[in-house]
């Protein structure tokens, strides 16, 4: 693909679906913000763009930190003067536990993150998307989404739920600026995010049921990668999806249908 002067932030490019996306985006000549909290990882991932003769930017912010976030997309637009791609990716699965156990700070820890933080880094981003247009893509879950049935994460299923709302508010009070927001939902996906994950007493509150022939009917059973889901970032970030806006993508392997 021919070079662009396109500016993409990617949130959560330490690992899985935004190191993905930010590789895969530099590819396409595209210059690339990546965000994390981590500095070491998300420097890891900037090194293998540059290496590869891409331009990249690390920042180090945790999106759930108003004043860390808007410094980071500031630093973008000193360096480079806009921004034109969005990827709100950086999330926790966190504490899944039956209601009576998931404490207000449990609740609070993966609402803030996942859901404050996308609100956070869609409106300091919006300002520099309206001035020529441009494309925010969410990372969502089939859980909230299509999938009820991973008793105990009701936090998690909340903050999934959320993002989806704020894509479609957003798809419609962004379109008369040419800024398209879409929202992808995977499910089983080859990442680091169950590193994360603290499940406490679920197998009390869980419905019996078994899969004999496995959860995933597409692709042998297997989860998706985290590239398949960044190809989804990537369609919907280019010129190809010009006129798709407030659309969720489920990418499971038909999964939800049938576990839903």
């Amino acid at each position: 693909m021919a070079s662009t002067e396109k500016v993409a932030l990617v949130t959560g490019a330490g690992s899985g679906i935004g190191k993905a996306t930010a590789t895969l985006l530099a590819q396409q000549g595209i210059k690339v913000a990546a965000v994390s909290h981590t500095a070491d990882e998300v420097q890891e991932t900037v090194d293998e763009i540059t290496r590869a003769g891409h331009e990249a930017l690390a920042i180090v912010a945790d999106v759930s930190q108003e004043n860390q976030l808007r410094q980071g997309i500031q630093q973008v637009i000193d360096k480079w003067g806009r921004l034109d791609i969005v990827l709100a990716n950086a999330g926790i699965n966190g504490v899944w536990a039956p209601i009576e156990e998931l404490s207000l700070q449990d609740w609070s820890n993966t609402i803030t993150t996942n859901l404050t933080g996308t609100f956070l880094t869609i409106k300091y981003a919006t300002p520099h998307l309206k001035k020529q247009g441009g494309a925010i893509t969410v990372i969502a879950s089939v859980n909230g989404t299509r999938v009820f049935s991973n008793t105990g994460a009701t936090a998690y299923s909340a903050s999934k739920a959320g993002q989806v709302a704020i894509t479609k508010m957003l798809a419609v009070e962004l379109a008369p600026h040419n800024v398209r927001v879409n929202v992808i939902c995977p499910g089983a996906t080859d990442t680091e995010i169950s590193d994360n994950t603290r499940q406490q007493d679920v197998d009390k509150i869980k419905f019996p049921v078994e899969y004999p022939k496995g959860r995933i009917p597409l692709g042998e059973g297997k989860p998706a990668t985290a590239a398949q889901v960044a190809q989804a970032v990537q369609f919907l970030s280019s010129d190809a999806a010009s006129h798709i806006t407030g659309t969720e993508i489920w990418i499971d392997g038909a999964s939800s249908l049938i576990t839903g």
